[in-house]
């Protein structure tokens, strides 16, 4: 079953971001992963508590798979990137899907 990881955030250093979108990608898509969503691109159609900058929704084919990428040894350091370019940040690893 597929898994989903729901991840918000701000860019605080586009430059330093754009290296870690560049580098994460394959990163991702060697764990199966693809982006559902790329930021931006939300809207709200009711409510409005919650006010995220930018929303990303990334889909791997199982849980394993999405944690294997998220412990694997490569991705660690751009975990320091990412933090090191982004504030607010709330990440999410959903239940599996149907």
């Amino acid at each position: 079953m597929p898994a989903y990881l729901v991840v918000e955030h701000k860019i605080t250093d586009a430059a330093k971001f754009d290296e870690y979108r560049i580098a994460v990608g394959p990163m991702i898509a060697k764990h199966g992963g693809r982006y559902l969503t790329k930021g931006g691109s939300h809207k709200f159609p009711e409510g409005g508590h919650w006010l995220p900058e930018r929303v990303v929704i990334i889909e791997f084919p199982t849980m394993d798979a999405l944690n294997a990428w998220y412990t694997s040894p490569e991705y660690q350091p751009l975990i320091a990137l990412r933090k090191s370019c982004t504030s607010d940040l709330d990440m999410l690893i959903t239940l599996e899907g149907a």
